[in-house]
């Protein structure tokens, strides 16, 4: 399983919905453009679609970008609303929370879903 450090300090969370068929390109841009921080500098940047259920995460890797997502089946992602602004700076152990279901502010987790099969 790939999770974020909790060691990591530098994650910038966008406050505002993402439309989810971006994808590198698109949130690389954004990242630059809109929320006026640079894409390149190995931060983590993450990003959730407006019915809080898939989350995507986009990092510099030296070489190249990577994109993570990780989608809900039932639940929804806990989104802060008490932050001021266009995008949150989070830690590692914040964001591994937050991917966990916990409200940042409650730390109430999502309910574990036991599936046997995808089909």
């Amino acid at each position: 399983m790939m999770r974020p450090s909790p060691a990591l300090e530098d994650v910038y969370l966008c406050l505002a919905p993402v439309d989810f068929r971006k994808q590198i390109k698109g949130l690389s841009a954004l990242v630059e453009a809109e929320l006026e921080l640079s894409p390149l500098g190995g931060q983590l940047f993450v990003f959730g679609n407006r019915a809080r259920d898939k989350v995507k995460v986009l990092y510099w890797e030296g070489t190249g970008f990577c994109l993570w997502q990780k989608q809900l089946e039932q639940a929804r992602f806990p989104w802060p609303s008490f932050w001021e602004g266009d995008v949150a700076r989070l830690t590692g152990a914040q964001l591994n929370w937050l991917l966990d279901g916990l409200d940042l502010r409650h730390h109430q987790p999502h309910d574990r879903l036991d599936y046997e099969s995808v089909l």
